[in-house]
């Protein structure tokens, strides 16, 4: 064997050996992509703690022979499976734990006094729902019409999810209906969630008039009682859960982490719900999304419809806000600004900062934040209702 000889074949194993030798085009832009959503949580600070790790398990996750994405599988040694396989099949897919702890941090963080003080944003909060079951519609339609790219019923419940513009319901309710698209779902949720800013205000504004975004609300709300507030996370699990029993795991961990904040006597547990263990579970879930956008799955012309009827819900969502918010304003005794019905998809701060933004572009004096809160929460519950109502109807389908 001459020189040449000798050393090509240990170039062609160390070709086969090496990433760059074995990176697909679709790997390619998956990894562009990723950097892209960096960026975005970098430079645009756009939900940065949600945009980076998934941009970062994108990128992981497109690594040719990196390995980090295999899920440990029976019989399999020590070492074989990536730390992001087990994340996705204990996390996400077989036990979806991440979900529901994810939801008891976020009971933990809220204050649903703006909801407590005007029990009419609960309507809001329905009326937000709307793109739900337009995208989900929509879904089962792209079927009839293109039977090569349709989605089952299962699959339309996890899109339509998205309108709710709640990432861990999607993530949850994907993972119990229909896994295989969860990579596209969660990432379309939270990165619509991420651009509400953009989505949300020419929608709201084409919609209503400037006078109507300027009607002036008090800002303060009635003063709420302690035991309201602790009664409240109480009584809601309850009347929730015996009327819609699927819901109950995002839905009872939601409001158990309100209890621990509202009850006033475990604040240590409270402020590790608030803190270290929503931080731990959000790096665990975020990774695991970005992990689950494999290039073989993306590239795919249903995955643009995922996108796009997203999308559509999500609109549809703050359309279905805004249009009861215009038909309350007219019956309202007090005046009630419709903008705050945009609030009630469940992108919490972020809508209800949008609509308290555009109504102080309207008018100086409006202060429509809180007012605007009491929908937003409501909305995080109405989308875990959503899918609770999905589960119940849909998982042995």
């Amino acid at each position: 064997m001459n020189w040449y000889e000798h050393h090509d074949g240990i170039l062609k194993i160390m070709g086969v050996q090496m990433g760059f030798a074995n990176l697909t085009l679709p790997q390619f832009i998956m990894i562009l992509i990723g950097l892209g959503y960096i960026y975005l949580a970098i430079k645009k600070e756009w939900e940065p703690y949600e945009l980076l790790p998934i941009g970062a398990g994108m990128i992981l996750a497109n690594l040719p022979l990196a390995g980090l994405t295999s899920q440990p599988e029976p019989g399999m040694s020590a070492g074989m499976a990536g730390v992001l396989g087990i994340i996705l099949k204990y996390g996400l897919y077989l036990w979806t734990i991440l979900p529901q702890f994810i939801f008891f941090g976020i009971g933990a963080l809220t204050d649903f006094s703006p909801l407590i003080a005007n029990p009419k944003a609960f309507l809001l909060g329905a009326a937000a729902q709307l793109g739900i079951f337009t995208a989900f519609l929509g879904a089962l339609a792209v079927g009839l019409l293109v039977p090569e790219w349709g989605f089952s019923i299962k699959e339309a419940c996890s899109i339509g999810i998205i309108g709710g513009a709640d990432g861990p319901t999607t993530i949850y309710t994907t993972g119990m209906l229909a896994p295989d698209i969860m990579g596209i779902t969660a990432t379309a949720a939270y990165s619509y969630m991420a651009m509400v800013g953009i989505i949300q205000p020419p929608i709201i504004k084409l919609m209503t008039s400037k006078e109507e975004r300027a009607i002036y609300m008090k800002p303060v709300l009635r003063k709420v009682s302690r035991i309201e507030r602790i009664m409240f996370p109480l009584v809601a699990t309850l009347l929730i859960i015996l009327l819609i029993p699927k819901s109950a795991p995002l839905v009872g961990f939601l409001f158990l982490g309100n209890l621990f904040r509202e009850s006033g006597v475990v604040e240590r547990l409270s402020n590790t719900a608030q803190n270290e263990l929503i931080n731990i579970i959000t790096i665990l879930l975020m990774l695991g999304i970005g992990a689950s956008m494999p290039a073989e799955k993306v590239a795919e012309p249903r995955t643009l419809l995922v996108l796009c009827l997203g999308l559509i819900a999500f609109a549809f969502s703050t359309v279905g806000g805004v249009l009861l918010g215009k038909i309350m304003s007219k019956f309202s005794k007090t005046p009630l600004n419709p903008m705050i019905g945009a609030s009630g998809v469940s992108a919490v701060p972020m809508s209800a900062r949008i609509v308290h933004h555009l109504g102080q572009e309207a008018n100086k004096r409006n202060y429509l934040l809180m007012h605007a809160m009491g929908p937003n929460v409501a909305g995080v519950i109405g989308s875990a209702v959503a899918g609770g109502y999905f589960l119940g109807l849909f998982i042995n389908f």
